[in-house]
């Protein structure tokens, strides 16, 4: 069964917007791997001192397929660090892995499948 590690910026960390409602969207979006086929995990940070140490984590704890960097980390101007960073500790950590982007967090399964 192929594997896809989901990378995102925690949406309680987003002033303004309904996290929990976003966090919902998100869990769906991870449910519907399991749909395809595909063993999925989630994680999310925020762009503080824990963000490396908590992808660095995730990254090594299996040998992922395809890792999927979300775009609440990659479209934020602010938030660049915080994606050089990402893009460099899957480098890595997961070398094997296939790196994707998705367009919003509904299709990340889509991005994934990509390199299946």
């Amino acid at each position: 069964m192929p594997s896809a590690l989901v990378i995102g910026y925690d949406p309680h960390a987003i002033p303004g917007v309904d996290a929990d409602a976003l966090r919902a969207a998100l869990d769906a979006e991870l449910a519907r791997f399991a749909d395809h086929g595909v063993d999925a995990a989630m994680t999310l940070v925020a762009f503080d001192e824990s963000a490396a140490s908590t992808l660095a984590s995730a990254l090594a704890e299996r040998l992922w397929d395809v890792v999927v960097i979300g775009g609440g980390i990659r479209k934020a101007e602010q938030l660049l660090p915080l994606f050089e960073e990402t893009v460099n500790l899957v480098r890595r950590h997961a070398p094997q892995a296939a790196i994707a982007f998705n367009t919003s967090g509904g299709d990340s399964v889509e991005a994934a499948q990509r390199h299946f």
